[in-house]
């Protein structure tokens, strides 16, 4: 599996993913505003989780590492898991590709392949109250804002609302 955008080619992680997996899930500036650092044992868990070979009807996610198209450089990771007949969507990058678009271009490659190859339409992704720059990644993609659960999770011993985005490509997809 190969999802490709104008800079971006994604493809499933391997175990030479490691290092990558690794550096987005301990690095401040990447987690601060999404979770606590794992620890190894954990990361290693969840490392393998995501190794698993993915199908629609998975329990796991389906994690793609982003690549630069230009150089093969990997620069983060996207991906999804489904719950029910919605598809949780999330991505993380490292820190020298924040500002640049990537997200947003990783989440609406990621939506447009499943839904034109896993006939996935609904999607949601959860934010942690005061992430601003991942909340306008979700609004350009076409999320828009639909809950706010307070005290939904806790970072660095402080409680924060999660805030819900959901977006429904079928809307988008309606004949005029």
């Amino acid at each position: 599996m190969i999802i490709t955008s104008t800079r971006l080619q994604m493809t499933p992680l391997t175990p030479g993913d490691w290092r990558l997996f690794q550096t987005l899930h301990s690095t401040p500036e990447v987690i601060a505003q999404c979770f606590d650092a794992p620890t190894e044992t954990e990361l290693k868990q969840k490392f393998d989780a995501r190794l698993q070979p993915w199908h629609k009807n998975a329990n796991h996610w389906l994690c793609l590492v982003m690549r630069l198209c230009d150089s093969g450089q990997a620069i983060g990771v996207t991906g999804l898991s489904m719950s029910e007949d919605r598809a949780e969507v999330g991505y993380l990058l490292l820190p020298p590709y924040h500002g640049q678009g990537f997200g947003t271009e990783s989440l609406q490659a990621l939506i447009h392949w499943a839904l034109s190859e896993q006939g996935i339409s609904r999607f949601q992704a959860l934010v942690t109250e005061g992430n601003v720059a991942s909340e306008r990644v979700l609004e350009k993609t076409g999320f828009k804002l639909v809950a706010k659960v307070p005290d939904a999770h806790s970072l660095g011993g402080k409680r924060y609302a999660d805030h819900v985005y959901h977006f429904d490509a079928a809307l988008y997809c309606q004949p005029a």
